[in-house]
């Protein structure tokens, strides 16, 4: 079983395991019991052909179940797994995964970022960072307070001061309004406001009012709406594209090819929060699935575990998915 052979489809993930019949009779389990206590545990749907799996469910959960199934295949090759097997493995990932907090203090990579009181918690928040500095785009998937956007603007932050990029773009659909934004009073920045208000925060808790209103002054800061970056080319920028769940397989595939020389593009949308008309489909996931084997495209995919706001948010978020299904 490798990540290559794995293929997303909308909310699915295909995977193929590639081992011979009795390890799979391990793996199940009589009648498929043990695929069924997965289905439980976690909170997906899985189907089986052969050796062949679909999860289907939450994005989130569809990436906690694949590494569950690639902790479980290894023990399958010796044993016949038992539902203890699952609970204690799935325990442990819990505990080894991103919910253990990672120590940046130990990584100069992130510590060379030199944002004040902004950090990386957790494993995938420090391979996130890593990949923004290192990648040309990268995508960062997952549920909300995971500190997808927070990152995005600190490392964009960086880049700036370190004279890497001349400026930052910061973009979203804006679904509400159609992206017709026409009959809303204001100028263009005064129209975005309100769908780009986090991003503000986070720059006026980083860099400071003043600085944040000096740099969109010079045009070093620019927020514009995603149905403008047709036909523009942005070289020496940092474009940071929030909410892209509701972006259309033609609207990322377009912002996507605006990129230019020295320029890096952020990625971040939750899946989960899709709020695209019925006919429309989400141009996320298929984005990741095309793109995920070009060498300058990273791909971080959050999960609860890397959730690092009030606790109770994640019991919130929970909830809310166990009334759902």
């Amino acid at each position: 079983m490798t990540d290559e052979n794995n293929v997303f489809i909308k909310n699915k993930l295909l995977i193929n395991i590639n081992k011979d019949n009795n390890i799979l009779s391990n793996l199940y389990g009589p009648l498929d019991k043990n695929l069924k206590q997965i289905e439980n545990l976690v909170n997906v749907k899985i189907t089986k052909i052969n050796n062949k799996i679909t999860i289907e469910g939450n994005l989130n959960d569809i990436f906690i179940t694949q590494n569950l199934f690639k902790l479980l295949i290894k023990e399958a090759i010796y044993k016949s797994i038992t539902n203890e097997d699952i609970k204690l493995t799935f325990l442990e990932l819990n505990k080894n995964n991103s919910i253990a907090f990672y120590d940046s203090k130990k990584d100069d990579t992130c510590n060379s970022l030199e944002i004040k009181n902004v950090k990386p918690r957790t494993k995938n928040q420090h391979d996130y960072i890593k990949h923004i500095l290192s990648k040309d785009i990268i995508f960062g998937i997952g549920p909300a307070g995971t500190g997808k956007t927070l990152l995005a603007v600190a490392s964009a932050i960086h880049l700036l001061n370190k004279q890497i990029i001349k400026r930052i773009i910061f973009t979203r659909p804006v679904v509400e309004a159609g992206e017709n934004l026409g009959f809303l009073p204001g100028d263009l920045t005064q129209k975005l406001d309100p769908y780009l208000r986090p991003i503000y925060d986070f720059l006026y808790n980083i860099i400071g009012h003043e600085k944040t209103n000096k740099l969109f002054d010079k045009k070093i800061l620019e927020i514009a709406p995603l149905a403008y970056m047709r036909g523009r080319t942005l070289d020496n920028a940092c474009i940071i594209l929030d909410e892209a769940q509701n972006t259309t397989n033609e609207q990322l595939k377009m912002f996507i090819t605006r990129i230019g020389f020295g320029s890096k593009m952020i990625i971040n949308g939750d899946p989960s929060q899709i709020d695209l008309m019925k006919h429309q489909e989400s141009g996320l996931i298929k984005a990741v699935n095309i793109l995920k084997n070009i060498d300058q495209i990273g791909i971080i995919l959050f999960n609860n575990f890397d959730i690092v706001r009030h606790e109770i948010i994640d019991k919130i978020i929970s909830a809310y998915k166990r009334e759902k299904n």
